[in-house]
C-alpha cells in the first residue's frame, strides 16, 4: 500500500495540478483568440501566411499572444509542485479548450465523434489526477543532483543521445519526408530531457523563493542551457513534421510518444511509481490511455460531418431496411431461387454447346 503523503506534498501536488489545468486553458483558449485576430486581419491587411505582419497592430492577436505566454510560463511552474507524470498528459485539456470555444467562437463544426473525444479527454484526465503520483522523490536541488548519478538514468541520457544522434545524421536526411516517425521519435525523446530540464529549474526556483544557496549551484545553469538547447532541437523537428505530415496525424501521434517518453524519463529520474500500488499504475496508464483515445477521435474525425442528428438518420435507415427485407422475404427467396436455376440452366448449356462443339471437330 501507498504511504500517505505529508501536507506539504499535497498542497504542492494541488498548487501544479491547478497551474497545469490553468496552462491548459490559456493555451488552448490563445489559439482561438489568436486564429481569429487572423481572420479579421485579413479582411484589411496582408494575411500573415503571405508575409504579412498586420496581426502585431491587433489589440486581439496581442491578447493570444500574452495568454499563451502566461500558459507556457504556468505550465513551467507546474513541474516545480507536481509530478512531471501528471502535468504533462494533462497537456491534453489544452486541445479540449482549443476545441470547444472553436465551436462557438469560430462557429467551426464539431461533431459527435469530437463530443466524445472531448469527454474521453476529460474522463482521463480525471482519472490520471486520481491515481498520479502526489510528492516527487526530490525536492531539491541537492536531492536532484544525486538522482542525477543515477546509473539507470545515465544509461536513459546516453540511449536518447545515441538513438537521436541516429535518427538526425542518417534517418532524417533519407527518409525524414516519407515516414512520420522519423521526426516524431527526434523530438519526444529529446523533448523528455528538457522537461527533465524544466522540472530541475522549477525545483531551483521554488528553492530560490526559499532562501536557499541556488545561484552558486552549477546545476541551475546546467538545467537552463539544457533546457534551451533541448526544446530548439525539439521545436525545430516537430515544426518539420507538421510542415510535411497532416496536423491530424502528426498531433495524436506526437502526444503519445512525447507523453510516453517524459513518463518514462521521469520514472527512471525521479521514482514516481515506487511509491504508488499497483491499482494507482493501472488508473495511471487506464487514464492515459483514454487520453490517447480522445485526442485520436478529435484530430482524426473532425472533418467529417456527423452529428446526433446523422446517427438517428442512419439508425432509422437500417431500421426501414431490415423491415422491407422482413416484409418481401418470400419474394426474395423465389427470386434468389430463379435466380439459381438460371445459373444452372446457363451452365448446361454452356456444356452442350463445348460437347457440340467437340463433335465437330
Amino acid at each position: 500500500m501507498a504511504p500517505t503523503p505529508d501536507p506539504n506534498s499535497m498542497r504542492d501536488f494541488y498548487i501544479g495540478l491547478t497551474l497545469a489545468v490553468s496552462s491548459s486553458v490559456f493555451i488552448g483558449s490563445s489559439f482561438i483568440i489568436k486564429k481569429k485576430a487572423l481572420i479579421k486581419i485579413s479582411t484589411y491587411a496582408t494575411r500573415a501566411g503571405d508575409g504579412g505582419y498586420g496581426y502585431l497592430k491587433e489589440w486581439l492577436w496581442w491578447t493570444g499572444f500574452f495568454l499563451l505566454s502566461f500558459g507556457e510560463l504556468f505550465n513551467f511552474v507546474a513541474y516545480a509542485f507536481a509530478p512531471a507524470t501528471l502535468v504533462t498528459p494533462l497537456g491534453a485539456l489544452s486541445v479540449l479548450v482549443a476545441a470547444v470555444m472553436s465551436s462557438y467562437v469560430l462557429k467551426e463544426a464539431l461533431n459527435v465523434l469530437g463530443k466524445v473525444g472531448c469527454l474521453l479527454c476529460i474522463m482521463g484526465s480525471t482519472v490520471m489526477v486520481i491515481h498520479a503520483p502526489q510528492e516527487d522523490a526530490a525536492n531539491s536541488l541537492p536531492e536532484l543532483g544525486v538522482r542525477l548519478k543515477d546509473p539507470a538514468f545515465i544509461t536513459y541520457i546516453c540511449l536518447v543521445f545515441v538513438v537521436s544522434g541516429v535518427m538526425i545524421f542518417y534517418y532524417a536526411p533519407r527518409y525524414g519526408q516519407k515516414n512520420i516517425l522519423i521526426y516524431i521519435t527526434i523530438c519526444s525523446i529529446i523533448g523528455s530531457l528538457s522537461v527533465m530540464a524544466a522540472k530541475g529549474l522549477g525545483i531551483a526556483l521554488k528553492d530560490f523563493f526559499s532562501g536557499k544557496p541556488v545561484l552558486t549551484n552549477w546545476l541551475t545553469y546546467l538545467f537552463i542551457l539544457c533546457l534551451v538547447t533541448f526544446i530548439s532541437i525539439q521545436m525545430n523537428y516537430l515544426n518539420r513534421a507538421l510542415d510535411v505530415f497532416n496536423t491530424s496525424v502528426v498531433t495524436p501521434i506526437y502526444y503519445v510518444f512525447f507523453t510516453t517518453s517524459v513518463i518514462v524519463a521521469s520514472a527512471i529520474l525521479f521514482q514516481e511509481w515506487m511509491t504508488m500500488d499497483a491499482g494507482s499504475v493501472l488508473g495511471t496508464l487506464a487514464g492515459f490511455a483514454t487520453i490517447v483515445c480522445g485526442i485520436f477521435l478529435l484530430h482524426a474525425f473532425k472533418d467529417l460531418n456527423m452529428g446526433f442528428k446523422d446517427l438517428s438518420n442512419i439508425t432509422q435507415k437500417k431500421e426501414n431496411r431490415q423491415n422491407s427485407i422482413n416484409d418481401s422475404s418470400p419474394n426474395h427467396v423465389q427470386d434468389e431461387t430463379t435466380f439459381n436455376s438460371n445459373i444452372e440452366t446457363e451452365a448446361l448449356l454452356s456444356n452442350a454447346e463445348e460437347g457440340r462443339a467437340r463433335d465437330i471437330d
